[in-house]
């Protein structure tokens, strides 16, 4: 098995260690496969960070991912808004080595989180992820004793009661008979992509757009930037690349899915052609690729095939580094995942802590005003140290650590 390459060396700040807080490796004792659990950092005493099962996950993918939680929540603190009730958390991972079809999956699922039980109790909030649904998360989580799998932020609630009956109203609402928590992420992922071509001023209509996966983020994603003008001009699963020059029908497509997000072919229409090769959706003649799926997608190989003028990154660490520069050398500009992806797990946080309601527009607004005024920081930064989006981020949470930790402390 190759270990991937991850951003977990770097220092963010002279407060924040390398080394994450806590890591380890568990080992199911039916099957032999294992789990990671990684804690990269604490504030109030908690962290947050969903659970992921894929086949070859690693220690060292759940580490950076855990880095990447931890930015994720340092970005949505505002210390100047005296109004906002949520707080940051700190950053954790949890990731299963095992293809989550496997007939093995849920028990060994329940086992992990049966192992992880005192540490979900206490200070690691989670849920869905890659390879994971909320449900499958939730009734695993009960058949292995939990109260739920974000208990532990809990006692950082004013009203405890109050507070999980909204979030479970809000997971209750529907837009157009898809569920809001599968909505949350891809419309942040689409506003990013709204507020960059509003700074370069280039109109929405006939911007051409590229996705790769098909799930929730990415079938999120495709839907509102299809509602807002641009053309999707092709889509990628598992099984390859969909592709028509003049726009796909992204309804119809999203209606042909199966569970894992991949779409019947039968389903497709007049002009959509089915393009050889995995990587074909890098090459496709679009201004914008949205690698929604797996880590890893995109390597120094494949990125030479790429002519898209920006790269927004819906997944979770889709863009290797070495490539990343590769990219930037070209004038190919990568918005990175702790910005672009944010918003699935801001708007559980906004909802639970109550800064809005268990309302679709309400959130769809929140999660907009947010995404643009992050996507408009990171880029001002960027211009003004002449530096990629993705250290300008850094940048940004570099400033902030240091302001949660002196004002809220790691362990509360």
């Amino acid at each position: 098995m190759t270990t991937q390459p991850s951003r977990t060396t770097t220092s963010l700040t002279s407060s924040t260690p390398a080394a994450p807080l806590i890591s380890l490796t568990w080992t199911d004792h039916v099957t032999g496969r294992t789990g990671h659990l990684v804690v990269d950092r604490l504030v109030r005493g908690v962290s947050s960070g969903g659970l992921r099962m894929r086949e070859g996950c690693t220690l060292d993918e759940v580490a950076g991912l855990a880095r990447g939680m931890t930015m994720k929540e340092a970005l949505h603190f505002n210390s100047d808004d005296p109004t906002a009730r949520y707080i940051p958390l700190g950053g954790a991972k949890g990731g299963i080595d095992c293809d989550p079809r496997s007939p093995e999956a849920y028990g060994i699922l329940v086992r992990y989180l049966r192992a992880m039980r005192p540490y979900i109790e206490r200070f690691w909030t989670t849920g869905e992820d890659l390879g994971l649904s909320q449900d499958i998360v939730d009734k695993a989580a009960a058949e292995a004793g939990l109260v739920s799998s974000i208990q532990a932020v809990y006692p950082l609630l004013d009203d405890e009661s109050t507070a999980r009956q909204r979030l479970a109203d809000a997971f209750a609402v529907e837009v157009e008979g898809i569920g809001l928590d599968e909505l949350a992420g891809g419309c942040g992922v689409a506003e990013s992509v709204l507020a960059v071509l509003d700074r370069a001023g280039v109109p929405y209509e006939g911007t051409r757009v590229s996705v790769q996966g098909l799930g929730t983020m990415g079938g999120a994603t495709a839907r509102f930037l299809a509602a807002a003008g641009l053309r999707i001009v092709a889509v990628a699963d598992i099984k390859g690349t969909i592709a028509n020059p003049d726009g796909l029908d992204v309804e119809a497509l999203l209606l042909a899915r199966d569970s894992y997000g991949a779409v019947d072919r039968t389903a497709l229409g007049p002009g959509d052609a089915e393009l050889p090769g995995s990587d074909a959706w890098l090459s496709v003649d679009a201004e914008v690729l949205v690698p929604a799926a797996v880590s890893y997608a995109i390597n120094t190989a494949n990125q030479a095939q790429i002519a898209a003028r920006w790269i927004v990154e819906a997944a979770n660490m889709p863009v290797l580094p070495d490539a990343e520069l590769l990219l930037a050398e070209r004038g190919i500009a990568v918005l990175p995942d702790v910005v672009v992806n944010s918003a699935t797990n801001a708007w559980w946080w906004w909802t639970l802590f109550g800064d809005i309601g268990a309302d679709a527009d309400e959130a769809f607004a929140h999660i907009r005003r947010s995404m643009r005024s992050l996507i408009d920081q990171m880029l001002a930064r960027s211009e003004a140290d002449g530096t990629t989006p993705r250290a300008a981020a850094h940048a940004i949470v570099a400033d902030r650590l240091p302001v949660i930790a002196e004002r809220f402390g790691w362990y509360g």
